[in-house]
């Protein structure tokens, strides 16, 4: 679980989320979903939704994202978009844009791009 100031928690344990996409998995398309989702495969494409996002450590994501809130601890190359947060873990990794009304960069996540802060 994460804590976020003004935010209630993020779960990451896997039984919090309705759906998680194993390791084994790649996936080229987009994923819309609106109830908590967890990738720990590899997407390429576009993922749309209306509810909670964990990128999991071994995850590679190639794809624009638009949630409500990501946490990523894995590896993102593509523009991110979250309405309430957008947390990189220090052991997630973004090349690409973020906007969001709050944003996390802990010590030793890596960030590429231009950080837009929307109130």
């Amino acid at each position: 679980m994460y804590e976020i100031k003004g935010n209630k928690a993020f779960e990451t344990e896997e039984e919090d989320f309705d759906t998680v996409m194993a390791d084994d998995i790649t996936f080229t398309g987009t994923i819309r979903f609106s109830k908590p989702f967890m990738i720990k495969g590899k997407v390429n494409g576009f993922i749309e939704a209306s509810s909670d996002l964990l990128i999991d450590t071994d995850a590679e994501v190639n794809a624009d994202i638009s949630t409500d809130r990501v946490l990523v601890r894995g590896k993102v190359k593509g523009n991110v978009s979250g309405k309430e947060l957008v947390y990189v873990a220090s052991t997630g990794s973004v090349i690409g844009d973020i906007s969001s009304e709050q944003v996390v960069l802990e010590p030793g996540s890596e960030f590429s791009g231009k950080c837009t802060m929307i109130k």
